[in-house]
């Protein structure tokens, strides 16, 4: 028996038992989650401290904690998620963004503004990519990279339809109308999507490839510099996606301007995804790793040094979303790339951890340093440096890589 026929033969599925709603539901379950409950916030938050007189860094803070909240929260979910499938999980979690959206709108106080983002951080850790990829991954099985590459390249269009929007409700509505509207649309287009989508019978989990616990991979030179190297290159990027509103309005562009360049960074981000399986396979590992890192830095610089006009700015953010777009598929096939997928999911998670814990503090930590940095300008040239040292830590980790994969 073959692996491709092992693995349909465990999960019990095959092409004719896939739920055919699964894949288009949880493409617009993912664009209207991260475009609400994520990139609504950077767009929003110019006119919410105006009108609250919170700081920025306060209402930063709120939205990190959020992202941390996810990180911790994911862990257990993602045992329910084994068990029992992603339909409870999915749709209990779109009804709690709801809520926390509306909550945040109605927030008297920072207090319980911040209370409403700890659970928004549940409701990512429920609704976004690690719960889908879960459900694609079973139900999919040995044909789930081009699934799994389907809903990434939807989920990149988040930014791309939700950022103009809600730059155009806050045009004609304060940030709390806007923010319930928003709700709105996140109770009708993913409760019933989760809910009624998903409903197709949890496969059996296929069985467990032998492991070897006590493997040093984790503990290996090669792995802990490429550690580092994700989660500087990670803070980086997540500080630019949130610093480039006030970046553009910095340079002049008005906000509703500087939300379609971050829309069109989302476009960018798609498109990026698309050329990654053509790079990947004209590119080793190595110089695939340290030139997306690169140039990652590249576009942060140019953004930093750059002072306009704006459509010029506008063209580098899209650049940016294409590199970004090829980093989230370089952070997900760096494992198996290097170690293959004996310990795939272990390592995937150690792997993966400290970038998300910086992808979290990225928010609150950008907005508090662009004070005291002179501005957002100085910012991102200080995040570009953070991408030079990632390059080169990418470049120093891969000459044990092969020593490594023989302790695997």
């Amino acid at each position: 028996m073959t692996n491709t026929q092992a693995s349909v033969a465990a999960t019990g599925t095959g092409a004719r038992s896939r739920p055919r709603a699964v894949l288009p539901a949880l493409c617009a379950t993912q664009i209207t989650g991260w475009g609400i409950v994520y990139y609504a916030f950077p767009v929003l938050l110019p006119r919410l401290t105006a009108d609250t007189g919170w700081s920025t860094n306060a209402a930063t803070a709120a939205f990190s904690l959020a992202l941390l909240v996810s990180a911790v929260a994911g862990i257990p979910l993602g045992r329910i998620l084994d068990r029992r499938g992603p339909r409870a999980v999915m749709t209990a979690g779109s009804v709690l963004g709801v809520l926390a959206i509306l909550l945040i709108a109605a927030a008297p106080n920072l207090a319980v503004f911040t209370l409403g983002w700890l659970l928004a951080g549940v409701t990512m850790a429920a609704t976004f990519y690690p719960p889908a990829f879960a459900a694609i991954t079973r139900w999919w099985g040995p044909d789930r990279v081009r699934a799994l590459t389907i809903v990434t390249l939807a989920g990149g269009l988040a930014s791309t339809v939700f950022a103009p929007l809600t730059a155009a409700l806050a045009e004609h509505l304060t940030w709390r109308q806007t923010y319930a509207v928003l709700a709105v649309i996140l109770a009708a287009v993913t409760i019933p999507a989760h809910a009624l989508a998903l409903r197709a019978p949890w496969p059996t989990a296929p069985p467990t490839a032998p492991t070897n616990d006590r493997t040093p991979i984790a503990r290996s030179r090669p792995f802990l510099l490429l550690a580092a190297s994700f989660t500087l290159s990670s803070f980086a990027m997540y500080a630019v996606v949130m610093g480039l509103i006030p970046l553009l309005t910095e340079r002049g562009a008005s906000p509703s301007t500087a939300a379609w360049a971050l829309g069109l960074g989302g476009a960018g981000q798609t498109l990026g995804r698309t050329l990654y399986a053509s790079l990947s396979a004209r590119t080793s590992v190595t110089r695939r790793t340290a030139t997306l890192i690169a140039l990652g830095g590249a576009t942060t610089a140019a953004l930093a040094l750059i002072p306009g006009p704006i459509p010029l700015l506008v063209i580098v953010a899209v650049l940016a979303g294409v590199v970004r777009g090829n980093l989230t598929l370089l952070q997900a096939t760096a494992v198996t790339d290097r170690w293959g997928t004996t310990h795939y999911g272990r390592l995937s998670g150690l792997l993966g951890a400290p970038g998300h814990i910086a992808a979290a503090l990225a928010p609150w930590a950008g907005a508090a340093l662009a004070g005291p940095l002179g501005g957002y300008g100085h910012l991102f040239a200080g995040l570009a440096a953070l991408s030079l040292i990632a390059t080169i830590l990418a470049v120093i980790c891969p000459m044990k890589v092969q020593t490594a994969r023989n302790w695997g």
